[in-house]
Parts: C-alpha cells; sequence; structure tokens
C-alpha cells in the first residue's frame, strides 16, 4: 500500500464506520420496497445517521477544521482553511430504489484547493481515493484515466436534464461521485453534468486529476449549480466539441 497522509487516514476510518449502518439500512430498504409506505423517510433518517458519524469521526480527529455538508449546511469553525465536504449518500435516489449503485465521498479543502479526495461504494467494496500529487488508487492499486482517442469507441457518465442529446454512447448512473470515480479508474472515458454541487464532485476533481485526467475551471468557493466535464486528456478536445451546446 502506498503511504497515506493521517488526514486521509481519518477519512478512510471514518467512511468505514459510517458504511456499516448504510449496507444494514440498504438490506431494509430492499425489505421495505415491497411495502405501501415507501422508505423515503427511512432514507432521510439514514442521510442523517451517516452524516452524524463522519462528522463526529472527522471532528474528533480534527476539532477545528470547517465543514460543509449535504444535510448539515456549513459550519465554520476556527479553522477555516481548512475544510472538510462531505455527501454522506451520493445517489440517494437510488439507494431509495434499493438499487446498489451509491456511494460515501469525502474532499479536504486546504486554501481552497482539494488535498485529499475519496468515494467510497460500501456495497460493492470499492474505495478510491487521491492525495495532491500523489496519485490516484482504487483498492490501493494505482489508476489512471483511459487511453481511448477514438470517440466513438468512448463511454461517457452524466446526469440531469439534457436539452440537446449530444451524439455520445453515455450512461446516467445517478451517482455523480461514482461517475467520476469511474472517470479517474477508466471505466468511463469522461462524465459532463450540469447543476451539480460541491460535495457532489469535491472528490472526483481531485480523482480525476491526479489519475492524469483533465477537469474545466471550477470555482471552488461556489457551492451550487456547477457545471463539470472531465475527462482522459486524449478526449478532452473531441468531447467539448460534441457537448459545446449541451
Amino acid at each position: 500500500m502506498n503511504s497515506i497522509s493521517p488526514n486521509l487516514n481519518i477519512m478512510i476510518k471514518a467512511s468505514e464506520k459510517a458504511s456499516k449502518v448504510l449496507i444494514r439500512d440498504f438490506g431494509e430498504i430492499e425489505k421495505l420496497q415491497v411495502s405501501k409506505k415507501g422508505p423515503s423517510d427511512f432514507v432521510t433518517n439514514s442521510d442523517l445517521k451517516v452524516e452524524k458519524i463522519i462528522i463526529d469521526e472527522l471532528k474528533k480527529a480534527k476539532p477545528n477544521y470547517s465543514i460543509i455538508s449535504e444535510e448539515n449546511g456549513i459550519e465554520k469553525n476556527k479553522d477555516k482553511e481548512n475544510i472538510w465536504i462531505l455527501d454522506p449518500i451520493d445517489g440517494t435516489v437510488n439507494f431509495l430504489h434499493g438499487i446498489p449503485h451509491f456511494a460515501i465521498s469525502i474532499a479536504l479543502k486546504s486554501n481552497n484547493e482539494i488535498i485529499s479526495g475519496l468515494i467510497f461504494d460500501p456495497i460493492k467494496d470499492e474505495m478510491f481515493y487521491a492525495e495532491k500529487d500523489n496519485g490516484a488508487f482504487y483498492n490501493n492499486q494505482r489508476i489512471r484515466v483511459s487511453k481511448k482517442n477514438k470517440i466513438n469507441e468512448c463511454l461517457f457518465g452524466t446526469g440531469g436534464k439534457i436539452k440537446d442529446e449530444p451524439n455520445l454512447q453515455y450512461r446516467k448512473s445517478g451517482c455523480a461521485a461514482l461517475d467520476m470515480a469511474y472517470v479517474a479508474s477508466g471505466r468511463y472515458d469522461g462524465y459532463f453534468q450540469d447543476g451539480l454541487n460541491i460535495w457532489d464532485i469535491a472528490a472526483g476533481i481531485l480523482l480525476i486529476k491526479e489519475a492524469g485526467g483533465i477537469v474545466n475551471n471550477i470555482d471552488l468557493s461556489s457551492i451550487k449549480n456547477i457545471r463539470i466535464i472531465a475527462s482522459s486528456p486524449d478526449i478532452n478536445d473531441k468531447l467539448l466539441e460534441k457537448i459545446n451546446n449541451f
């Protein structure tokens, strides 16, 4: 295993601890799926539980760091330069429907740049993580973006509403964090989406860059309505051309 920073180690431990609750709750959802009542309250509850576990773990280790999270909002603490950015369940709608495609996403922003990022898919037990200038990894194996350069052989991830259908092979998986992790690991050749929140993509931005990919310029101080276009360098121009009216 490559050497990882104490901060990334904290993130890994927090996500592993929280994932136990997620896996258990997901098992319940699969049972609830058949009942009329529907599981949406249950899911909100899971979101909050998982977020609390993660925040408690992060605070135990770094009590002064600030936090931006989906359910909890912005929490400014003594240290405003170091900020944890987290999404306890990215892919809530999948989770809600008993579809095993969702992830915990945690990133650390320091002086306005992402320096550590982790995306953990607890059901498939797939952990993607990266640190600035230290590469990107999937379950401890080094990962790189894809090397394809013929756009009609590529597969892209996207989400949300698409106005003009781009002439590309793409999938809408319902989980932005995993879409980005899949670009970093070469499963997808690129990813484009509008209207994202910072907690959906903070970890993914670093993963893709550290895996050798290109991400459009993103203002990391914005919280909502972020547009992202990411891919391997080999395909970036061709992708931009195809989606210039997206």
